[in-house]
C-alpha cells in the first residue's frame, strides 16, 4: 500500500473503494455461505441500521470467520452493492411484467390510475419484503459509489418505459418519452421510500395519489 510522507500508510478515496463481488460461488456450500452473508446483512440492517453495519458484525451474527466473507466481498459496501442489485432487479422485473401484460393499455383516467396504482403498490410490496429494505434503498441514494446501481436501475426502466409508450403514440418524440420516464420513476421511488419511511401513513392513498400525478403529467404531455 502507498504510504505518506510520514510513513503511514495512505487511506483509499471514495472512488478507489471496490465494491464489486470478488468472486462468484460455484459449489452448494459456497453458495449457502454467499446466500448466509446477504441474508444475515439484511437481517442487520432492520436492526442496526446503515451506520452501524460492519463486515465484523455480519461474521460474528453470520457465524463466519473474517477470511469466510472475505472470499467473496472486500467490504460492506460489496455487500451492499449486491443486495441492491438484487432489489433494483426485483423492482425492475415487475415493471418489466407490468409494461408486457399491458398495464399502459388503458382507455379512460380511472382505468389508467387503477393500472398505476397497482403497479405501485407491487413494487412497495416487493420492496417491504426484502431484509433491510429501506437501509439499502439509503444507500443506493446516499453513498455515492453506489449510486449507480440505482440511476442504472431508473434509466433501463425508463427506455422500456419510453419505447412501450412512443408505441402506442408516436405523435411525442421517444427523447421526450424517455425524459418524462426517468422523472416519473423517480416519483414513483420517493413515494416508496416515503410508504416504507413512515409507516403511519396511508400507504393505498399515497399510491393512489402518485399514480394520480403520474397519469396527469402524461396527460398533460399529450396536450403540449
Amino acid at each position: 500500500m502507498p504510504k505518506a510522507a510520514s510513513g503511514k500508510p495512505l487511506k483509499k478515496s471514495a472512488s478507489q473503494v471496490d465494491t464489486t463481488t470478488k468472486q462468484l460461488p460455484q459449489q452448494a456450500r459456497a453458495q449457502d455461505t454467499f446466500e448466509l452473508i446477504l441474508e444475515t446483512t439484511g437481517h442487520l440492517l432492520d436492526e442496526v441500521g446503515l451506520e452501524k453495519l460492519s463486515t465484523n458484525l455480519v461474521c460474528k451474527r453470520a457465524g463466519l470467520s473474517p477470511p469466510a466473507l472475505y472470499r467473496y466481498f472486500p467490504n460492506k459496501y460489496a455487500i451492499l452493492r449486491e443486495l441492491g442489485e438484487r432489489l433494483m432487479d426485483l423492482q425492475d422485473q415487475a415493471v418489466l411484467v407490468w409494461i408486457d401484460n399491458g398495464g399502459l393499455n388503458t382507455s379512460t383516467f380511472e382505468e389508467a390510475v387503477e393500472s398505476h396504482q397497482l403497479l405501485q403498490e407491487g413494487v412497495n410490496e416487493i420492496t417491504r419484503n426484502f431484509p433491510g429494505n429501506i437501509f439499502v434503498l439509503r444507500a443506493l441514494r446516499a453513498i455515492p459509489l453506489l449510486r449507480e446501481v440505482r440511476i442504472a436501475s431508473r434509466d433501463m426502466v425508463a427506455e422500456r418505459l419510453s419505447d412501450a409508450m412512443s408505441k402506442r403514440d408516436p405523435s411525442i418524440s421517444r427523447e421526450r418519452y424517455a425524459a418524462a420516464a426517468r422523472l416519473t420513476t423517480e416519483l414513483a421511488y420517493a413515494a416508496m421510500e416515503m410508504v416504507l419511511e413512515e409507516p403511519e401513513r396511508d400507504a393505498e392513498h399515497i399510491s393512489t395519489e402518485v399514480a394520480r400525478m403520474i397519469v396527469r403529467y402524461y396527460a398533460v404531455l399529450k396536450d403540449d
